[in-house]
Order: C-alpha cells, then sequence, then structure tokens
C-alpha cells in the first residue's frame, strides 16, 4: 500500500501558479479550483475518468475566464494547479470540504480514511503555499502602496442533485459587499445574464473562505463570481462571459474607489 502522505513530488511541480506577475491594475485574481489535474502519488483516488473530467474534480472554464479577466483588468492572476479533490484550497483544513469523501453523487475512494499524518501532508503541500503566495503578493503590493481589490473566479454545474440551476452568474460576498452591490445593479441595469446575490451558494456554505482569510481582514474589497460552466463551455463564450464580468468589475471599482 502506498503511503499517502507524500502527496507531491518534484515532478509535480508546484502547488501554485501566479501569471501577469508585472501587473499593474489594482484586481487580483484567484482561482482556487483552476486545474483537474491529480498529482502522480494520488493515482486517480479511485474514481473513473467521467467523474476526475467532472465538475467535482475543478471548475470547467473558470481558468480560462480568469486568464481572460486577467488580460482586460491587467490584473495579477493566482491559481490552483491541482484538483480540488486533493485538496480544495476553498477550505480550511479543519473542513470535511478540504478533502472531501464524497462530492455529490461521488464517493472518492482515494479520500476515506485519511489519517491525520495525511491530511496535515496535503495542508502542507498544497493549501499551505496556495495562500501563503496570496499573502505575499498582497502584502508586495501593500509595501508597494498599491491598493489591492481581491476577486475569485468559479463556475458551477448547471445540474446538481438531478435539479436544474436557473442562475447563470452568482455574484458572492461575505460581511464587505461593496463590490458586490455595484456589480449586482451593474447587471441589473444590463439585464443580459440572471444575476443574483450568493448563489447558488452563499457564505453560510463556507465557500467564501479565501475572501475571510486575505480581504476581509486587510480591508481589500472582495466579491467571488460564480458562473454557470455551461456558459463558457468553449472559446467563444468565455470570451464573451469575460467580456461582461471585466465591465461590472473594472465599473465596480472605480465606484468603490471613488468612495
Amino acid at each position: 500500500m502506498l503511503v499517502r502522505s507524500g502527496i507531491l513530488t518534484s515532478a509535480d511541480g508546484d502547488a501554485v501558479a501566479v501569471e501577469n506577475v508585472n501587473a499593474d491594475g489594482a484586481v487580483v485574481l484567484v482561482c482556487e479550483h483552476a486545474s483537474s489535474l491529480l498529482p502522480t502519488a494520488a493515482g486517480t483516488l479511485g474514481l473513473s475518468s467521467e467523474a476526475l473530467s467532472s465538475h467535482i474534480a475543478w471548475d470547467p472554464g473558470a481558468l480560462a475566464v480568469s486568464r481572460l479577466l486577467s488580460a482586460k483588468l491587467d490584473a495579477l492572476l493566482v491559481h490552483q494547479r491541482f484538483s480540488r479533490l486533493v485538496y480544495d484550497c476553498n477550505r480550511p483544513p479543519e473542513s470535511p470540504a478540504a478533502m472531501p469523501e464524497k462530492s455529490e453523487i461521488y464517493e472518492i475512494p482515494g479520500n476515506r480514511d485519511l489519517s491525520v499524518a495525511e491530511r496535515y501532508a496535503r495542508t502542507a503541500a498544497i493549501y499551505v503555499p496556495f495562500h501563503d503566495r496570496i499573502s505575499a503578493e498582497l502584502a508586495s503590493r501593500a509595501a508597494a502602496g498599491r491598493p489591492s481589490v481581491l476577486v475569485t473566479v468559479h463556475s458551477f454545474t448547471p445540474i446538481y442533485f438531478g435539479k436544474p440551476r436557473a442562475v447563470e452568474i452568482g455574484i458572492l460576498h461575505d460581511t464587505d459587499t461593496r463590490l458586490a452591490d455595484v456589480m449586482l445593479d451593474g447587471a441589473a441595469e444590463a439585464g443580459r445574464f440572471r444575476v443574483e446575490r450568493n448563489s447558488p451558494y452563499g457564505p453560510e456554505d463556507g465557500v467564501t473562505h479565501t475572501l475571510r482569510l486575505h480581504a476581509l481582514p486587510a480591508g481589500h474589497a472582495n466579491v467571488m463570481i460564480e458562473v454557470r460552466n455551461d456558459l463558457i463551455a468553449n472559446s467563444v463564450d468565455q470570451e464573451v462571459m469575460a467580456d461582461y464580468l471585466a465591465g461590472l468589475i473594472a465599473d465596480a471599482v472605480s465606484s468603490v474607489g471613488r468612495q
């Protein structure tokens, strides 16, 4: 039996990737569920290829949209290089959802009965470097006197536990509603997509961990964006969505900056 505590090797590379490091814009983009890649030592976690390509393993389209937003907003982008199934970087180590034994209808054998040492090793290898890098980037910008606005980008499945979801874009926030309020007003005025506040998830579901960890304590304006993944399934739709979201974000950042 393989010892699952050695979850990353040198061949796997870094847990975190940073793009557009010299960005001049105020926005810092974070994509926690960017990849479906599994470390070599994790094998398949006992899952089928169908499960490993589905939304339980990553947020389809989220990284592509994040990269387009990075270019349009001249924004720094930090993203996770490994599947959320190994460690969900939008959950704290004490959360059962950080290394889930089940996701929607799928049992995850490779996450069953992890020892304390195995959970610690995954946390140290994946979660800590990811959030340390976000902290370092925000601290570097603050030291240079540059403001930072934190925007996290996700996608969600249109059908969950067999039930269709009508919402197309979710604008999520925790206790700081500044960006979300302006973005929701802009979306309502445009009337282009069905955009809802704290949907299909909200703070009560634990999804604002990254915002709570990095934005709220430092007072950075922040928002979490959820896009239904059937709306960003190809490059054309990703470009359309990125244009739409970039407009909402830019207007909100400008508005909050004037407050």
